[in-house]
């Protein structure tokens, strides 16, 4: 499935639309991914649950509550480092001149907690409706045939909206928001590592990752969901800061935009054909 022609194409008409800005369709609200289940690490503080998430899973626990739970660990397994507060208890006098006790945290430490991966033994309830949203992802394929693991977090109030990670042991793509061009955003950057390893600046990487995944979903049928109006304004923030107009960002950048998209739509056939 050779689509630089057609990717070419497609960019190009988006970089025409992009001309006009007033005229995009207005972005789309992200829907926020909201996990509830009872998976301890949900109620870890935000930086401990990100660190889980960039490791590649979406379940890490200590050892002993993974024992509560009727698991164990592989052998050989390594551990994910969180940070954990050292609190003690002060006692000091209030207005009244009343003796009070008081918690502070005075550091922190490292603990080293396990993926679910990496344990055996009996059978976990998951969150069902995000497991099954993850599974029907356009293109998952590629992400699993790249050894990336997919998973969500709790996305609200936490700043990005998805995550390509590949600087530890796993590579993952962690999505806060269920939103396809959020998902084909975080794909791009993995194909641009995949062709480059991301050795570029930041603002190059962003712009490439946001026009190529507009390509990328006008390329496999989903017009609405490419957000033109959305990619348009994220655009605009990082060729601003590279100092350049957006149209002329984009048109710098569009040959390399295409060859992920490209990437992606070959390994996506590849992997149809494996399977058949």
């Amino acid at each position: 499935m050779k689509m630089i022609g057609r990717a070419t194409e497609i960019a190009q008409r988006i970089v025409d639309a992009f001309r006009e800005p007033g005229n995009l369709p207005k972005a789309l609200a992200p829907i926020f991914v909201r996990r509830n289940d009872d998976v301890p690490c949900r109620k870890w503080s935000w930086h401990n649950q990100l660190l889980v998430a960039l490791s590649g899973t979406s379940d890490a626990r200590g050892i002993r509550q993974w024992n509560t739970v009727g698991r164990k660990l592989k052998k050989g397994c390594k551990g994910i480092w969180i940070l954990a507060p050292c609190i003690k208890t002060i006692r000091e006098k209030n207005d009244k001149g009343e003796e009070e006790k008081r918690n502070i945290v005075y550091g922190f430490k490292g603990i080293p907690v396990f993926a679910v991966e990496d344990t055996e033994g009996k059978p976990l309830l998951g969150n069902e409706q995000y497991d099954e949203w993850v599974r029907k992802l356009p293109l998952v394929q590629v992400a699993e045939s790249w050894g990336i693991h997919v998973g969500t977090y709790s996305g609200e109030g936490k700043g990005a909206l998805g995550y390509f990670q590949f600087g530890t042991g796993r590579k993952a793509i962690v999505l806060g928001t269920e939103n396809l061009s959020t998902w084909a955003h975080e794909l791009v950057h993995a194909a641009d590592h995949h062709l480059t390893r991301l050795v570029d600046d930041r603002n190059l990487l962003e712009i490439i990752a946001e026009l190529g995944s507009a390509i990328l979903l006008e390329a496999i049928g989903y017009q609405y969901e490419a957000d033109l109006g959305g990619a348009y304004a994220y655009i605009q923030h990082y060729a601003t800061a590279a100092g350049k107009p957006p149209v002329r960002a984009c048109i710098d950048v569009l040959d390399r935009a295409c060859s992920c998209v490209a990437l992606i739509l070959d390994t996506a056939e590849k992997a149809a054909e494996d399977i058949s």
